[in-house]
């Protein structure tokens, strides 16, 4: 219990400011790549601060109120994972910010808004039964053995001095594959991009200004610590070892998303959505259903 304490208190304070190194290693990555210098790694931090100082204004207060959902369940989403309780309650939260967001967007009746929300809610059809399997995927990887499944995130790092990519290889590579559309990368930035290719503004935020923008982003930073830290439960176990191995596999796995975001252009709806089905199936669900066998 004082672990898991522990645990929500260091997500919820620490997050945002490794959310947001994070954001400024990649734009320091994609500027590299792209033959560019680029802006200083604290510049993520930068905007939010000059988004706060600025003015905010709402088109109605249902969308002042749906924005706060969306960062406060992202939050709370981050800090029940890295409290250690039922991975399966984590998804659902997750699910339930992602809707929040929607409903932010299509309460503006701005022509951007509200597409930028119907491609998000696309994009949540796509990775959503992916997300599903790789919760499925930890219980029965647990399971393997004399051991009984479990959800609870705390058992599944203990359960085993295995990591569960060692079990999970077909699911891990189909999380990373959807893991390009939570991040928001291209081929996948349908409904909202971070880079300024985007054919509707900002998408599913362009009606958001001043402090509430700011807020949003954070929100991001929140979420991207969150994600990756769901590749490094691939990898934790009971070893001492698991812990740095999965901080290169994050490390790794994150290069790896903005080589993709900087060497790929955006794909239409219904190719991410196939293409997601497709990987879901073949990796996620051949590997369940193997695994099962044991």
């Amino acid at each position: 219990m004082v672990g898991s304490m522990i645990g929500i208190v260091l997500y919820l304070v620490f997050a945002p400011f490794v959310g947001g190194l994070i954001s400024g290693i990649d734009r320091k990555l994609t500027a590299r790549m792209q033959g560019r210098i680029g802006p200083p790694l604290l510049q993520p931090f930068y905007d939010v601060r000059k988004l706060i100082n600025k003015e905010i204004l709402l088109i109605n207060n249902m969308q002042f109120l749906f924005a706060w959902c969306f960062v406060i369940f992202i939050a709370f989403t981050g800090a029940l994972f890295y409290g250690g309780v039922n991975i399966l309650l984590v998804v659902f939260v997750l699910t339930t910010a992602a809707m929040f967001l929607v409903l932010e967007a299509t309460t503006t009746n701005s022509p951007f808004s509200v597409m930028g929300a119907n491609r998000e809610m696309m994009q949540m059809l796509s990775y959503e039964p992916m997300v599903l399997l790789t919760a499925v995927g930890f219980y029965v990887a647990t399971g393997i053995g004399p051991h009984d499944g479990t959800f609870n995130i705390s058992e599944i790092i203990t359960h085993s001095d295995i990591p569960n990519v060692v079990y999970l290889p077909g699911v891990f590579i189909g999380y990373l594959y959807i893991l390009t559309i939570k991040l928001r990368k291209s081929p996948f930035d349908i409904s909202m991009s971070h880079h300024a290719h985007q054919e509707m503004v900002k998408g599913i935020t362009t009606e958001l200004t001043g402090g509430m923008m700011a807020l949003i982003e954070i929100s991001h930073w929140y979420e991207n610590v969150f994600l990756l830290g769901l590749v490094a439960l691939f990898i934790l176990c009971s070893k001492w070892w698991s812990i740095p191995l999965a901080l290169i596999v994050c490390a790794a796995a994150f290069f790896l998303e903005v080589l993709i975001d900087n060497t790929s252009a955006r794909v239409k709806w219904d190719l991410m959505l196939k293409s997601a089905w497709i990987i879901t199936l073949v990796f996620g669900a051949i590997n369940i259903f193997i695994l099962q066998m044991f």
